[in-house]
């Protein structure tokens, strides 16, 4: 007779259904639920006082996590988060955030089993956090105009460049399209000359029609002159 028995797999996070009948093993495969895990991190960079923290909290909160973030005292920053294995890995994707003021140099991570100890997903912060974060805000925004004045600068050699560039495209412009008016007058010339030059040989033509044709008469008047005479 046939025994069946449900073997939690935690490295796979499934649980499969073990069908045991006699002289065979059959095995199939059903996802009854995920099981729940925990991620440590510790991530290094430039990750305190720059809003990574914040940006960090929304992505756990939006997957449907639990845990916290928080600063250490040596520079780096601590995540713990709980939840689904396939959520997990998400955030693990998430966090490796490269922005103007955030940039991820290294992360240190690994899972485990869930303790269940945290109900939500917060960010943990010390008592005197506010102050220096108000002193960070301040150097941060003198980044943030440094930044900007540069990229002006940047943007106005840009604009002196390109605007000299163009100008000196519509002066090749200009100089092709005299070029143009040029070469076009000359056929105009040629085309005159090539007029005249029909209208000479059209009138040397006729000149010379008019002259055979009198030659003619004369040879002809001759012809029947001396026809007549030599007549009995």
């Amino acid at each position: 007779m046939a025994k069946s028995v449900i073997v939690k797999d935690s490295f796979s996070a499934k649980f499969r259904f073990v069908a045991i009948l006699p002289g065979k093993i059959y095995i199939q495969w059903h996802i009854i639920c995920n099981l729940m895990m925990r991620l440590t991190a510790m991530i290094s960079g430039k990750v305190q006082r720059v809003g990574y923290r914040a940006k960090v909290m929304s992505a756990a909160q939006n997957l449907g996590l639990t845990g916290f973030i928080q600063n250490r005292p040596d520079g780096h920053v601590l995540l713990i988060a709980e939840g689904s294995r396939e959520n997990l890995e998400k955030l693990a994707s998430a966090i490796k955030i490269k922005d103007l003021l955030i940039d991820v140099h290294e992360i240190e991570s690994e899972f485990s089993e869930a303790s269940g100890a945290y109900p939500t997903f917060r960010k943990m912060t010390g008592p005197d956090e506010v102050g220096e974060r108000l002193d960070d805000g301040i150097e941060i925004l003198k980044e943030l105009v440094v930044g900007v004045r540069v990229i002006a600068s940047n943007t106005e050699k840009l604009l002196s460049i390109t605007g000299n560039g163009f100008a000196e495209l519509n002066g090749k412009m200009d100089q092709m399209l005299d070029k143009q008016d040029q070469m076009l007058d000359k056929q105009d010339q040629m085309l005159d000359k090539q007029d005249s030059t029909i209208g000479e040989i059209q009138k040397l033509r006729s000149d010379m029609k008019c002259h055979l044709d009198r030659r003619f008469d004369r040879i002809e008047g001759y012809l029947n002159v001396q026809k007549e005479e030599s007549l009995p």
